[in-house]
């Protein structure tokens, strides 16, 4: 007859329904799903690329990969039905990562635009197909103003 294990095994891992993965895809910062033991159930594409970097070979399971996503910026939620525990959801920053938004995008261009035209307003607007006054209104909105030499120079924040 042969031995019994003296510590419990795991239960085996739940699985993520697809429509719970598409969801969790179309989040800007990532998600890393863990079950009540510290195994983790899903993880969407921004965090495989956090988990590809940390890349230490180790299996990721368990605190330390937690602690380690937590030292990153994690966010922690606990996952529960009710009274019962079904484990903890990491959330990770979307900074590095993630896409822009269109106004960060478009107060880059402005900004870079600038740089390379020497703060010229009308070669900046020209550059962007945009007219002067629009580029003034969208200056103001980002909080920026030319420096002070006749319009010429790089843009600074007010």
């Amino acid at each position: 007859m042969p031995a019994r294990e003296k510590t419990p095994s795991l239960p085996a891992p739940l699985g993520f329904a697809p429509l719970g993965q598409a969801v969790m895809e179309t989040f800007s910062e990532g998600v890393v799903v863990f079950d009540p033991y510290g195994r983790i159930l899903y993880a969407n594409q921004r965090a495989r690329r956090t988990l590809d970097a940390l890349g230490d070979g180790a299996p990721h399971r368990g605190d330390n990969l937690r602690e380690r996503l937590m030292a990153l910026g994690g966010r922690t939620r606990a996952l529960k039905q009710g009274s019962l525990e079904l484990g903890e959801v990491v959330f990770l920053p979307g900074a590095s990562g993630g896409s822009p938004t269109l106004a960060e995008r478009e107060r880059q261009a402005i900004l870079d635009t600038l740089e390379v035209t020497h703060g010229k307003l009308a070669e900046t607007a020209r550059r962007l197909g945009i007219s002067r006054t629009t580029l003034w209104r969208r200056l103001r909105a980002y909080g920026l103003r030319p420096n002070g030499n006749g319009g010429s120079g790089a843009a600074t924040r007010v």
